[in-house]
């Protein structure tokens, strides 16, 4: 369905730093550093075809969080999002919510980790037990 998220960052080496870690728990290999026409420099993490991008804001303003909005990425066992999120604490980001934990609901059961990183952005480790 998506081809690509965007989000936007206040410190890009930062940033790099934390997503580098987090990812890598997940497979993903460092990002390709591109600097736009206007002098931003992003961040692409490629994977299962599909891209995760991060920005300095374009517009020159500081780059804010979406209330409401949560980044969900996918894990292949409970073990990996408890370690997506451990790795991510590491690397400055925030626990948040609920720890780490399988949860029962409509949806069924699943293995969910909530984690802020270090620009505020809310991510979500999730594991669906088969």
């Amino acid at each position: 369905m998506f081809s690509h998220v965007m989000i936007g960052s206040n410190d890009i080496e930062r940033s790099q730093r934390f997503y580098d870690a987090v990812l890598g728990v997940l497979g993903v290999g460092e990002a390709v550093r591109n600097r736009n026409a206007t002098g931003q420099m992003r961040l692409f993490y490629r994977h299962g075809g599909v891209t995760f991008c991060i920005t300095e804001p374009i517009n020159g303003e500081p780059a804010t969080c979406a209330n409401g909005f949560t980044l969900g990425f996918k894990c292949e066992s409970a073990e990996q999002a408890r370690q997506f999120h451990d790795t991510a604490v590491a690397h400055g980001g925030v626990s948040i919510e609920d720890p780490p934990g399988l949860r029962e609901g409509q949806l069924g059961a699943l293995y969910l980790a909530y984690v802020r990183d270090p620009d505020g952005h809310k991510l979500c480790a999730l594991y669906r037990p088969k």
